[in-house]
């Protein structure tokens, strides 16, 4: 079991920057399937982006790909997502997954509890 602990939510203006962290405990996040997963308010859940456990398999959902970068640091047990040039429609509550095989899907099988992004126009 591996507990997920996102953090760097926050408001700001379209075009802006923000940086998510997760902070895993209770496992090892070499072992696991890292991914970012966001939900919008009357919206489905969302994938984001996946990077597999060895750092270098790393896939993006075409609505980020080139604004955002999931990166890992294993020696810290941390993941994160850098998103760039921030656009209205990427408000959503931000959550950090973790699953034992590589998907592209919203379905994964451990959480955080998610951090708030929003972004002004």
């Amino acid at each position: 079991q591996v507990y997920l602990l996102e953090s760097g939510g926050g408001s700001v203006q379209a075009g802006g920057s923000l940086r998510l962290s997760c902070t895993a405990s209770g496992g090892t996040i070499s072992t696991y399937v890292m991914g970012w997963v966001r939900q919008a308010p009357g919206k489905e859940r969302e994938f984001v982006a996946a990077i597999g456990s060895d750092g270098r398999t790393i896939v993006y959902a075409d609505s980020v790909t080139g604004r955002f970068t999931v990166s890992n640091d294993n020696a810290k047990n941390m993941v994160f997502l850098q998103m760039d040039s921030l656009k209205p429609g990427d408000a959503a509550v931000y959550y950090c997954t973790a699953d034992h095989i590589f998907t592209r899907s919203a379905r994964w099988e451990y959480w955080g509890q998610g951090t708030q992004v929003i972004v002004s126009s």
